[in-house]
């Protein structure tokens, strides 16, 4: 499951960085002095490469996840929270498999008391 939704990512990521070389250089909406044509399309065009850019982002943090939570398979502590040392249940593995808390620690992390 792991290793699926690794490649799922990764191929996810390409599709994401191929378009935000396209949008920052396939000059759609510039002119011959590389102006844009209306400056509502620069912020429009600005926009959609900063969003796409988040996007990768965020796909290369989940990445960083199943690559630690890969790690800790080959190193025997797979399913244990690393804060508490507690088994991480089940259900909660089954739905982020890449979780590396168990729920009880996630939720405190969530409200700041840790």
């Amino acid at each position: 499951m792991l290793l699926e939704k690794r490649a799922e990512l990764i191929g996810d990521m390409t599709h994401l960085q191929n378009e935000a070389l396209r949008q920052g250089s396939s000059g759609e909406n510039m002119g011959s002095s590389f102006m844009p044509i209306h400056m509502a399309d620069l912020g429009s065009d600005t926009w959609e490469q900063e969003l796409t850019l988040g996007l990768i982002e965020n796909e290369r943090s989940l990445l960083r996840e199943i690559d630690e939570a890969l790690s800790r398979i080959e190193d025997n502590t797979y399913g244990v929270c690393l804060a508490t040392g507690k088994p991480i249940s089940k259900s909660r593995l089954r739905a982020k498999p890449w979780a590396k808390y168990c729920i009880e620690h996630a939720r405190k992390l969530e409200l700041g008391l840790v």
